[in-house]
Formats: structure tokens, C-alpha cells, sequence
């Protein structure tokens, strides 16, 4: 009689997946969902996007900085910088999986038709997981927005990306 081969032996490959976005800032949404896909997979892999045409307000280093910081605790979350198409950063990894996030049902039109050309390209999977209700209203784009008006945001960042934050907008 054979046993099936145990899922976490040697002999298996390690399941991985890659949460992608520009995380100008990281949120606490997007915490959730790198959080989520961390007790999923065995290595996430978060892909920080460089945009050239727009100007973020941290830097992609810092970015890299920040994410790496935050997810410290999970352990089996790697934080890399990539610009092109994701299915080139998916296949040079070896990472079948994308794990993204919807808030709305706008979002799942958008996310769709990217998750259909991704595997379309190259056979990458896309997983949606929704967001947590808390969040559901949540983007980079609105935290700085009120932050920038001197809206109180405490409660949408991590406390180290708060700090961030302010001292960024201090700057300015």
C-alpha cells in the first residue's frame, strides 16, 4: 500500500506566490493581504513596482525598507524591486501564484482582464482574496492624500510606516 507523500517533505517543491504593487506606502491592507498569502504559501514573494513615469513619494528603496520591516515576522516573505511584466519576475522565481487583494467590484473588472493576459502569457495563476472589510476603502493614494491635509491615519498604517510617512510629508 503507498502513503501519500507528506506536502512539507524534501521532495516537494515549495509552494510560492507573489503579492505585487507599488506600496507607496504599505497599508495595513496590504499587510492583511501578505499576511494571508504568507500562512498560504511557503515563500510570498512581495514585488515592489518600478514605474518610472510616476514619481512615488518614498523611494523604491525605501518602499523595500518599509515592507521588509513589516513583514519581519512571518518569516517566509522576501521583498524584491521589479519593473516589467510580472510574469517575467513570476517565471525567473519559479512563482505559479499572484495574490491579489480586491476591495470592490471595480477592482475585479481591472484585476480580471490582468489576471486572464497573465496566464494567458505565461500560465501564472491569479488568486483573488477579498479584502477585509476594515480596509475596504483602503489605498496609498487616499493615506497620503489625508495625511497630506493632516487627517488622522494611525489606524490604516503600521506605527514605523506612520513615522515614515509624517517625516516624508515633513519635507515637503
Amino acid at each position: 500500500m503507498s502513503h501519500p507523500q507528506n506536502p512539507q517533505s524534501e521532495e516537494s517543491p515549495l509552494r510560492r506566490a507573489v503579492c505585487p504593487g507599488s506600496f507607496d506606502p504599505v497599508t495595513n491592507g496590504h499587510l492583511d493581504i501578505i499576511a494571508r498569502a504568507s500562512r498560504l504559501y511557503d515563500e510570498v514573494y512581495v514585488a515592489v513596482m518600478i514605474n518610472k513615469s510616476k514619481q512615488g513619494l518614498f523611494s523604491i528603496e525605501e518602499r523595500i525598507a518599509l515592507i521588509e520591516e513589516v513583514t519581519a515576522e512571518y518569516g517566509n516573505v522576501r521583498v524584491e524591486a521589479f519593473h516589467g511584466l510580472l510574469v517575467d519576475f513570476c517565471k525567473q522565481r519559479d512563482i505559479p501564484a499572484i495574490v491579489k487583494g480586491l476591495r470592490a467590484v471595480s477592482d475585479f473588472d481591472y484585476e480580471l482582464q490582468m489576471a486572464q493576459m497573465n496566464n494567458g502569457l505565461s500560465g501564472v495563476e491569479t488568486l483573488f482574496v477579498p479584502t477585509n472589510p476594515t480596509y475596504s476603502f483602503l489605498s496609498s493614494s487616499l493615506v497620503k492624500e489625508v495625511a497630506q491635509w493632516g487627517g488622522d491615519v494611525a489606524h490604516l498604517l503600521p506605527p514605523v510606516v506612520l513615522e515614515a510617512l509624517k517625516k516624508k510629508l515633513a519635507q515637503q
